[in-house]
């Protein structure tokens, strides 16, 4: 039994009908590589449940507090079933992205069971007609519950139902699965007294930990060392209430040209030319509309505060920066110039502060005035009222440079999906993957009923960036000197003011510069 931390629980208190809180991705298939060419759903049930012992995630569901009094906990499910997790669908002909995008996006509107372990998969077949991916090709829709995972333990998961080779042969757990007893309302109840009679403590070390860290952020600020890279966040389209209908889309670019873009900026990143990329976009997309605002719009991006140790670990382990995108600037390369900029800005403050133990303040918060809160902020719409505090999310979930397969079956691409909610109508999941890079987005149908048109202007702000870099010089490396070896002298030590001594004199190593 493992108790969800109050970021976790964050997750569940914010899930409405309208706002559920998981996350997923499209990932797509090629079965001519599996044995025999083909791969039938049987096989895929087959493969996840050969693999069902290296993830947490698979077979766990809530406990919940009565009341509310304290956080759930996670508790195996002794009714697992597999096939309600694992479900089947085909697309009528011709099997094309826009038909995919459209059934992605309602499979992605529903909420997942939150009696059962939290997470589905939908195999869809038919996929006939999508440019670059082979006919015949199959895609698995997944959705995981944001409270069970983050960015970085999705990857887990991945890695789990994914192996490096066709075979994908996998060791068999030490012993067979036996869930746990389920705990009663009564030991929920004393477990919640005992942790209320902690907090105490537990807040006092906290506190200890990020003392210095927020004496030297403030310090920084003080000084001017470090500066807060936000002022006002405009108030878009995307920052009031959503419906329950979504879209999803996305666009596939080289990495490798993502690269030269970056490195046309001495320092810059790839996220920085994610950023830019998303940015441009937006400023498209807004300007077509007529809505664009004079201000930069700002993103959240997530970072990962997940130690070694914690690799397949439940829940979520991130803090959050956030960073201006410059929407409000016309030239794509002093677009990217900027993000470089504030992004930098952004870190320095970041780090100063102590993100890990920013995002343990989380664990404080009271459960019962937690859940409270997040369903008055839904039901008196008061992202309608307040000032945003960011207007998009942008999440970059690094995969590997080699190819991954499936029951023998290669992944081409995959797409990420992820949650909008009251006062944030657009997420921006990037995936990275043999070579290629994935920029989607998640969105509510009524603020954007046009997807195929951002999708557009993601490929077009990308080209206008690719254009503008490659007008730019390449950097000349940067060389460090080699500092030159110290001549070595050999002064001998004045015996002035010394008594006389029988030892010889000391040698004292004078560098040539003194």
């Amino acid at each position: 039994m493992e108790q969800l931390s109050g970021l976790d629980s964050a997750f569940l208190f914010l899930e409405t009908p309208r706002t559920p809180m998981h996350i997923g991705g499209i990932a797509i298939y090629d079965p001519s590589t599996a044995p025999n060419s083909f791969v039938r759903f049987k096989d895929i049930l087959s493969f996840i449940e050969q693999r069902m012992h290296l993830a947490k995630s698979f077979r766990r569901k809530l406990a919940n507090v009565p009341l509310s009094l304290d956080f759930p906990y996670w508790v195996d499910d002794p009714d697992f079933d597999l096939e309600y997790h694992v479900r089947h669908i085909a697309l009528p002909q011709p099997g094309d992205w826009r038909q995919l995008c459209i059934q992605a996006a309602r499979l992605h509107s529903r909420p997942v069971d939150l009696s059962k372990p939290l997470w589905e998969f939908t195999v869809i077949e038919g996929l006939n007609n999508v440019p670059g991916v082979p006919k015949g090709s199959y895609a698995i829709v997944s959705k995981i519950h944001h409270a069970a995972i983050d960015g970085v333990s999705g990857v887990d998961i991945a890695n789990a139902i994914h192996s490096i080779d066709v075979a994908g042969t996998v060791a068999p757990p030490d012993r067979a699965w036996v869930p746990e007893r389920t705990p009663t309302s009564v030991e929920l109840l004393a477990r919640a007294q005992m942790n209320t009679l902690a907090t105490p403590l537990r807040l006092a070390r906290t506190i200890v930990k990020s003392a210095p860290g927020i004496a030297r952020m403030v310090g920084g600020l003080a000084r001017g060392n470090l500066r807060s890279s936000i002022g006002s966040v405009p108030r878009t389209r995307f920052n009031g209430s959503v419906s329950t209908h979504r879209v999803v889309d996305g666009r596939d670019f080289s990495l490798s040209e993502i690269k030269d873009i970056r490195a046309k900026l001495p320092g810059a990143t790839v996220n920085d030319a994610v950023m830019t990329i998303v940015g441009g976009a937006l400023r498209k997309y807004l300007k077509a509309k007529s809505e664009l605002p004079r201000e930069s719009m700002v993103c959240m991006a997530p970072i990962s505060v997940r130690a070694a140790g914690e690799k397949n670990a439940l829940g979520n382990q991130v803090s959050a920066m956030t960073i201006p995108i410059g929407t409000h600037i016309a030239d794509p390369f002093g677009r990217m110039q900027f993000v470089h900029e504030e992004a930098q800005a952004s870190k320095a403050l970041t780090n100063a502060a102590g993100a890990r133990q920013m995002s343990e303040y989380s664990q404080f918060m009271p459960s019962t005035l937690s859940g409270l809160a997040a369903r008055l902020y839904v039901r008196l719409g008061l992202a309608n009222r307040i000032a945003p505090m960011f207007n998009t999310v942008i999440t970059n979930i690094p995969g590997p440079p080699v190819p991954l397969y499936m029951n023998g079956a290669r992944l081409v691409t995959q797409y990420g999906l992820g949650p909008v909610f009251e006062g944030m109508g657009i997420i921006h999941p990037v995936f990275s993957y043999c070579g290629r890079i994935t920029i989607s987005f998640t969105s509510d149908r009524s603020i954007m009923p046009d997807p195929e048109f951002y999708a557009e202007c993601l490929q077009e702000s990308f080209e206008e960036l690719k254009a503008a870099a490659s007008k730019k010089p390449m950097p000349a490396p940067k060389v460090e000197p080699v500092p030159e070896a110290p001549a070595v002298v050999a002064v001998a030590t004045s015996k002035k003011k010394r008594r006389p001594t029988k030892r010889k004199p000391k040698l004292t190593i004078v560098s040539a510069a003194e």
